[in-house]
Order: C-alpha cells, then structure tokens, then sequence
C-alpha cells in the first residue's frame, strides 16, 4: 500500500514537470536519477547554483572607515586575546591592530599588539607597538618601565640580528 502511494505521487509529479509524455518524462526522469546517483549529471540537467553572497574576505579587501568606537575596540582585544591564548600569534596580531584602529588610546591593545609580534619574530615591529604604547601612555602608567625595558632589549637584538646578517661568517 505504501508502495502504491509512493509510485501514485511520483507518476503525479512526473506528470506535472512533463506534461507531454508520461512514458517517455518517465525513462527520462529515471535515468536522470541513475546518472545523479552515478555522479554523471549532464550540466543541462543541473540546476543553476543560487546567487551566493559575495566572499566575506571582499568585504576585507575594500579600505575599511575607522572612526572611534571603543565597544568595537574592545571586541577586538577580546578576540586578540583569544588568539594569543590559542597560540596563534599572526591573528592575534591582526585583531590587536584592528582594536588600535578603532581606539588608539587602548593601551592594552598595544601591548598585545607588541607582544603577539614578538612571538612570531616581527621584532621592528613589536618595537613599533611598544613605542606606540610609550607615546600614548601617562609617565605614571604601571606598565611603562616594563615596556621601556623591552623596547630597549628588542633594540639590542635588532642590532645583533643586523650586525650577523652583514657578517654573515660569524
């Protein structure tokens, strides 16, 4: 019985898509599905693929208008976190940038900032980001003896990096 509504249903709607021949849409219909099922669809037989929304890295590529908006910031510097806790540096790194862009008094984003350039070996700029931090920071700020520290560190292994790339013999 079930059987018999099932081929009831499929006869209906063979006939509705192909009014001219019930027979002949019906070995048409059926070996349109063996070629489905095999994978050999024909490309006239194939539906078009919907209209796709563009890719969301388009969305990146266009300049993007930054204006301050420390909801956003913050967003961001969650998300850096995130990142550097995952250990992945370069992301990190990114999102930390961005947090800088829409709040650039967001002095924690610096510093993460630094610091996820640090680890994976963008010394010039960790330095930049450190001295970033320094120009937008109080004298007063917990964090600038530290920072200056490490700016200064990062100097001295910047020269050391340069001095072995042009004696290259040790």
């Amino acid at each position: 019985m079930e059987r018999e509504s099932k081929q009831g249903r499929y006869n209906e709607i063979v006939a509705r898509h192909f009014p001219t021949g019930l027979v002949s849409c019906k070995r048409l219909a059926g070996s349109l599905l063996l070629a489905g099922a095999l994978g050999c669809v024909p490309g006239w037989c194939q539906e078009a693929p919907p209209d796709l929304p563009p890719e969301e890295d388009e969305s990146y590529a266009a300049p993007q208008e930054y204006s301050f908006n420390p909801i956003q910031a913050r967003k961001e510097l969650k998300v850096a976190r995130f990142y550097m806790r995952k250990s992945s540096f370069r992301a990190a790194a990114l999102r930390a940038q961005e947090a800088v862009k829409w709040d650039d008094s967001l002095l924690e984003a610096y510093i993460l900032l630094g610091e996820a350039r640090e680890k994976f070996s963008d010394l010039d700029g960790a330095r930049k980001a450190y001295q970033q931090f320094l120009e937008a920071a109080d004298e007063g700020a917990r964090e600038r003896k530290e920072i200056q520290r490490r700016v200064e560190r990062l100097k001295q292994d910047g020269a050391k990096q340069a001095e072995a790339a042009s004696n290259p013999t040790g």
